[in-house]
């Protein structure tokens, strides 16, 4: 009888708590603790080459390329950067690998010191002039390769020479493959640098660059290999961007700095997400600050 009642009490006491939303409290606390993290500030710029090297998927015909060292755009890209300035960022990173970062170095700094003449490319265009600007020492480089699945190198390398043939035709005959080249006018030849940018940094194209990499190539599969496509886009898109974003948390950072990353506009149909989603970083939309 005694142990009766003691269930009954205790059973009890768990029902008073539950109805007194006790149990909740522990949730409360959590969520508080959460929201006490320092977020890092972080202003994703996605860019077109400035150089026009035509290694991407997207191609720029030579008659619609231009020039960004002719006086105009020069012009309007110290107005970009003056834009981006607002935004104060203390650490730059660009699309370049880390084991380049001593000839960034050297170059970043003769360029500090008058020594070195901006080549064409926007890391140096973009981003040795604002960080000149900001009076930031360095600049970052955090690009990073993906690595392939060994199924996947069989039939890409070519020691399965029958299936890299079937490969290869469906690379470049399937009308929905991500993978054949596309030639696109853009807007920095008739409406300016600044209007493209803003068009490539729109949601509406970020989400459709994310939504390319899911059909074509995707869908590819061999007999006995019907996840080829997926395996594929994993190793050479997913796993690439996230390897970047761990570069990228490689850069030492206190709760007052504020990052801008410069990169390829492609990639910020992943880098946006992680940003987005991880606890340790705030993403700012960077056409608050090209509007």
């Amino acid at each position: 009888m005694k142990k009766l009642i003691g269930l009954f009490f205790i059973a009890s006491i768990f029902c008073a708590c539950k109805n007194n939303k006790t149990v909740p409290k522990h949730n409360s606390i959590t969520k508080e603790k959460e929201s006490n993290i320092t977020q890092t500030k972080v202003l994703t710029l996605g860019s077109f080459h400035f150089t026009f090297p035509n290694l991407d998927i997207t191609k720029t015909n030579k008659k619609d390329q231009i020039n960004v060292l002719d006086t105009k755009y020069q012009k309007e890209i110290e107005f970009i950067v003056a834009k981006l300035a607002k935004f104060k960022p203390t650490k730059i990173v660009i699309e370049r690998e880390p084991k380049r970062q001593q000839t960034y170095d050297s170059l970043y700094v003769s360029y500090v010191n008058g020594n070195h003449k901006l080549s064409g490319s926007e890391e140096q265009q973009i981003g040795f002039r604002l960080a000149k600007r900001l009076g930031l020492s360095k600049i970052y480089c955090t690009d990073a390769w993906g690595t392939d699945y060994e199924d996947v190198k069989k039939i890409v390398d070519g020691s399965d020479s029958i299936a890299k043939e079937k490969f290869l035709h469906y690379f470049f005959n399937n009308p929905d493959s991500i993978l054949k080249p596309v030639h696109r006018k853009s807007l920095f030849k008739t409406e300016g640098i600044l209007a493209e940018l803003k068009r490539l940094n729109s949601a509406e194209y970020i989400k459709k660059g994310l939504g390319d990499y899911l059909i074509g190539i995707f869908k590819y599969e061999t007999k006995g290999y019907e996840q080829f496509g997926p395996d594929y886009v994993t190793s050479w898109w997913f796993n690439r961007n996230l390897r970047i974003f761990r570069n990228i948390q490689r850069v030492s950072t206190t709760p007052e700095d504020r990052i801008l990353v410069l990169y390829g506009a492609g990639h910020m149909n992943l880098l946006n997400i992680f940003f987005d989603a991880s606890p340790e970083y705030k993403l700012v939309p960077v056409n608050d600050y090209l509007n």
